[in-house]
C-alpha cells in the first residue's frame, strides 16, 4: 500500500515520463502541472491537470472490516481511487505544435501505459520533486495504469466551462487506476500460527424418514415414551437429537446409521413436536465438537395423559325440553391432572362423551374450552354447565393432541373392547 503522497507521486511520474520525450519530438517543449485557467503560456508545452478523483469500485469492495468489536485495529484501512487527468496542448498553431505534442503523448502512453516502480523511484529522487521523498508508491501492490478516456463534445464543453473565461485548447483525458492509500496506524498483531489444522470431509446430511413410539408405529407417544427415529446417515462423529427445542444425546448402543432410539426428554409440552438429528464434527487438539450439519425436521404428536378427574361445586337447574318435559341440568368444576404440564399459551379443551348410553337415543357429548391462564400448570380446573346427569368418558385436548382412553381387555366383561376410563359422574 502507499501513503498520502501517492496521488501527487502519480502526477509527478506522469510529468517526468512525458517530459523526457516531448522536448525531443517538439524542440523546446516542456510539461507543466498548472490549472488550465492560469496565465496563458504561449510556448509549446503540455499541461497535466488532475480534474477529478473517484472511488475505484472493485478495490473499494475488497476492503475488509478494519476494526474489532472493541474498536481495536486489525488491519490498516485503505482508500482505492481512480485519477482523472486532463492533458492540454499549447504552442504555435501555425506549426501545429499542439497536435504534434498530442501525437507524442499518445504514442508514449500507449507504449508505456503503466507507471512502473522504476519510474516512481526515479521521480522521487529527482531534486525537482524533493517534496515527494517520503512517498512509498513504488511499494504498492497494484501498479497504476493509464488509459485514454473518450470525452464527447458535450462533456468537453462542460469540463472547460468550469474554468472562468478560459479559451478551449486541444485536450485529451486519461484515467489512472488504481491508487491505494493506506493509513499509517499500526494494527494489533496476533501471535503467529504454530500449527495449521485442515479438515476436509464429505457433505453427509442425515435424513429422518419416520418418528414413532418404540412400542410400535401405531402406539401413541405420551410422556415417558421412548422414540424410534428411522432414516439414513443418522450416525455422525457426535450425534445429538433435538426434540421440541431440547437437545439430548442417544446412548451409543442405541445409535446406528439407520435408526436411533431415544427416551423422550423431560420438559416437553403436549402437542406437535419437531425432531431433528444434529451432527457435530470433532476438530482441534484435543478434539472438541463443532457445529456441523442438521437433518430435516420430522414431526410427531405428544399426547397428554390425565388422572381420574374430580368434581366439585356441583349445582343444578331445571329446564323444559322440546316435549315440555322437565330436565335437570348440572354445572360443576371438573379438576384434571394433565401430564405433561400445559403451557400458558396452549389451547385446552375438555371433552365429555356419555358412557354406555341407552340404545333409544344418541349419546350426549360436550366440549368446554378452558379460559386463558397466566402461567404453566398441571392441575387444570374446567367449569362445565348445562350437562345432563350421567357417567361420562373424559378426554383433554391440548393444542389438538388428545389424551388417551382405556380400552376394556377383559373378554368376560360386558364392556369388552370398549372405552371405560377415565370416567367422571355428573349428578
Amino acid at each position: 500500500m502507499s501513503n498520502f503522497l501517492a496521488i501527487a507521486t502519480v502526477t509527478a511520474a506522469l510529468r517526468q515520463t512525458l517530459n523526457a520525450v516531448v522536448g525531443i519530438d517538439v524542440p523546446g517543449a516542456e510539461v507543466t502541472t498548472m490549472r488550465p485557467d492560469e496565465p496563458t503560456n504561449t510556448d509549446a508545452h503540455v499541461n497535466i491537470y488532475l480534474y477529478q478523483v473517484t472511488p475505484n469500485s472493485a478495490w473499494r469492495n475488497a476492503d475488509l472490516p478494519t476494526r474489532r468489536n472493541d474498536g481495536g485495529l486489525v488491519q490498516r484501512p485503505q482508500a482505492a481511487l481512480d485519477l482523472h487527468y486532463l492533458l492540454t496542448f499549447y504552442g504555435d498553431e501555425e506549426k501545429l505544435e499542439p497536435q504534434r505534442l498530442l501525437g507524442s503523448v499518445v504514442r508514449t502512453l500507449h507504449r508505456m501505459p503503466i507507471v512502473t516502480r522504476q519510474v516512481i523511484r526515479d521521480t522521487i529522487t529527482n531534486p525537482l520533486f524533493d517534496f515527494l521523498a517520503g512517498s512509498n508508491l513504488a511499494d504498492e501492490v497494484e501498479l497504476v495504469k493509464l488509459t485514454p478516456t473518450p470525452l464527447s463534445t458535450e462533456e468537453l464543453s462542460k469540463l472547460w466551462s468550469v474554468f472562468f473565461q478560459t479559451p478551449y485548447a486541444l485536450s485529451i483525458a486519461y484515467l489512472g487506476n488504481v491508487v491505494l492509500i493506506e493509513s499509517e496506524d499500526a494494527p494489533q498483531r496476533s501471535l503467529p500460527v504454530r500449527e495449521r489444522s485442515l479438515y476436509v470431509m464429505p457433505f453427509r446430511q442425515p435424513i429422518i424418514e419416520q418418528v414413532v413410539s418404540q412400542e410400535g408405529a401405531d402406539i401413541p407417544i405420551v410422556s415417558g415414551s421412548a422414540l424410534t427415529i428411522t432414516g439414513k446417515q443418522l450416525r455422525g462423529d457426535v450425534t445429538r437429537v433435538r426434540v421440541g427445542g431440547i437437545e439430548a444425546t442417544p446412548a451409543p448402543e442405541q445409535l446406528t446409521d439407520t435408526e436411533i432410539s431415544l427416551p423422550l426428554p423431560a420438559g416437553l409440552q403436549a402437542g406437535v413436536q419437531g425432531v431433528q438429528v444434529i451432527h457435530q464434527m470433532l476438530m482441534g487438539k484435543p478434539p472438541t465438537p463443532h457445529h456441523g450439519v442438521e437433518s430435516n425436521v420430522a414431526a410427531f404428536v405428544l399426547c397428554p395423559t390425565i388422572t381420574p378427574p374430580t368434581v366439585a361445586n356441583v349445582t343444578s337447574h331445571t329446564v323444559s325440553d322440546a316435549a315440555h318435559n322437565e330436565v335437570t341440568l348440572f354445572a360443576a368444576d371438573v379438576t384434571v391432572n394433565v401430564s405433561p404440564g400445559v403451557g400458558e399459551k396452549q389451547r385446552v379443551v375438555l371433552l365429555l362423551n356419555e358412557f354406555d348410553p341407552p340404545e333409544d337415543r344418541p349419546a350426549h357429548s360436550y366440549s368446554f374450552k378452558v379460559p386463558p391462564r397466566d402461567d404453566d400448570a398441571s392441575l387444570i380446573v374446567i367449569h362445565i354447565n348445562d350437562v345432563v346427569p350421567g357417567d361420562y368418558l373424559v378426554r383433554v385436548q391440548v393444542d389438538g393432541a388428545e389424551s388417551l382412553l382405556t380400552v376394556d381387555t377383559d373378554q368376560s366383561s360386558l364392556t369388552f373392547n370398549q372405552y371405560i376410563e377415565p370416567k367422571v359422574t355428573i349428578s
